[in-house]
């Protein structure tokens, strides 16, 4: 069965379900999952006995909610759908970083499969998204980089930007503006005293484009910073990044 063949609000909650559990190891409950997506808890917990029924997920009773290989299977297609028309809307249409994440969320359910793989082979077959999320394969293999999020850091490290959450469209027009961008290189160092913030520099660009998604959106280049540029908790909690030393 294709994922074409289920319905939208299936899409979406396999959807939800993975992308809940990719960059965090929390239970994955049905409150969660309706904090995530604005649904009343009773229309989730209605829509999680359903798919259970259906075999797509794992779900003991007042437990954690788990997609099986089948709803994987579908969930990993859908993200495939959204991260490669993501790459199409910025390296080709232009769009900004912040603005494709909505745009994707509508296309990724009207679009063929064919359609999809026609993006993939037009943008050579791209691995990460315009904001450093891995694509999936046609196969369904997705490599996870090995990163953490920036609040981890010790300052005195130099990292490599992995990936930038999505979640706040205004945080990333911050991170844009400042050269804050997939594969740019910080320098950290520490905030101000008794804060939980830190300070980095860009030290380094992401080498024109980002990757292979991120086009010419930012003109192929990105600025970098002359003066140190504080991050409050919320900036560094959706930073990923590679390199450095962790804090204890």
């Amino acid at each position: 069965m294709s994922v074409t063949e289920l319905s939208v609000s299936t899409q979406n909650y396999l959807k939800t379900v993975w992308s809940l559990s990719e960059w965090s190891d929390a239970p994955v409950t049905a409150t969660v999952i309706a904090e995530r997506t604005g649904y009343t808890l009773s229309s989730v917990s209605d829509a999680v006995r359903r798919l259970t029924d259906q075999g797509f997920l794992d779900h003991a009773r007042y437990g954690s909610i788990a997609l099986t290989d089948v709803g994987r299977a579908h969930a990993v297609a859908m993200v495939r759908r959204h991260r490669l028309i993501e790459s199409f809307l910025v390296s080709v249409l232009g769009y900004g970083w912040d603005q494709v994440h909505d745009e994707a969320e509508n296309l990724e359910h009207a679009v063929s499969d064919f359609m999809v793989e026609r993006i993939d082979e037009f943008l050579e077959h791209p691995t990460r998204d315009p904001h450093g999320d891995p694509i999936p394969s046609a196969d369904g293999v997705i490599t996870i980089p090995d990163a953490v999020q920036l609040s981890r850091i010790a300052p005195g490290s130099t990292v490599i930007v992995e990936r930038i959450s999505d979640d706040d469209p205004e945080l990333l027009k911050f991170f844009e503006e400042r050269g804050i961008v997939f594969e740019a290189t910080l320098s950290v160092n520490a905030g101000a005293p008794y804060s939980d913030a830190l300070e980095v520099v860009v030290v380094g660009d992401a080498g024109g484009a980002s990757g292979e998604a991120r086009g010419e959106a930012n003109d192929g280049a990105v600025r970098q910073s002359a003066v140190p540029i504080s991050l409050g908790r919320s900036a560094t909690d959706a930073l990923y990044v590679s390199g450095g030393t962790l804090t204890e």
